[in-house]
């Protein structure tokens, strides 16, 4: 096991927390809508998307290839790839197709923000390559990117603390320890930027903008002061915000 992959289920456990439904409609899953908007009909090609086929070998190795066939081409050409993958949410692992669309879409969101070092993590993500101790320490602290803004309106309550636990599985105690530290912790944006590299600052922003629908004035405050901690500009917030589908 390995914090790439405990990121993944973190993904994961935060669709079946929140809810499929709920979770559809926020920043992650939004941006996965906003790329495959410019995949559908007839000729459009599998695989087009960048990172599609890491987050179907993402899958693969989590157990749930069969529920991203349809994301690459599997259902045949000339259907909406959204739409087949709508089909794959009536099933029992609609979770793992949210959250693992969820961390891909924050992933690009951060690329198109100048974030370093992505087709390396991606190209681990789909066993492609080994994952380096930076990716393994840059894993940690995208979890904690994203617990930290999913508490940005008190919305982890112990029932959804609860689901995302049990979605990690058979994780190590290291792992399940981390998890279970950064629940446990206070808001703390000064802390998160801190531990942040220049390398870092877009995919700790992009993370944190996957787990949250920024629907209350609690949200959108958080991930200002996080800008701001970050010392992101606001171009590159901008794109992000574009390339993930959220106002």
């Amino acid at each position: 096991m390995s914090f790439m992959r405990t990121l993944a289920t973190v993904a994961v456990g935060f669709a079946a927390a929140k809810g499929v439904e709920k979770y559809k409609s926020m920043g992650g899953m939004a941006g996965l809508q906003k790329m495959m908007d410019g995949m559908g009909g007839a000729g459009a090609a599998p695989g087009a998307m960048p990172g599609m086929d890491a987050m179907s070998k993402m899958a693969d190795q989590m157990g749930l290839g069969s529920m991203m066939q349809a994301m690459t081409g599997g259902a045949g050409t000339g259907t909406n790839p959204m739409d087949q993958m709508m089909q794959a949410f009536s099933g029992p692992q609609a979770a793992g197709a949210a959250g693992l669309g969820g961390l891909m879409a924050a992933m690009q969101g951060a690329a198109e923000a100048g974030g370093k070092g992505l087709d390396d993590m991606m190209s681990a993500f789909a066993g492609q390559s080994p994952a380096t101790q930076v990716m393994e320490n840059n894993a940690k602290l995208m979890i904690s990117a994203m617990i930290q803004a999913a508490k940005a309106d008190g919305e982890i309550d112990a029932e959804e603390q609860q689901k995302l636990m049990d979605q990690l599985g058979d994780v190590d105690a290291e792992e399940r320890a981390f998890v279970e530290a950064e629940l446990a912790k206070p808001l703390d944006i000064p802390g998160l930027a801190q531990q942040t590299s220049d390398a870092m600052k877009a995919q700790v922003y992009a993370t944190s903008l996957m787990a949250i629908r920024v629907d209350s004035e609690a949200e959108a405050t958080y991930l200002r002061q996080l800008a701001h901690a970050l010392g992101l500009t606001e171009e590159a917030r901008q794109r992000m915000h574009q390339a993930m589908g959220v106002a």
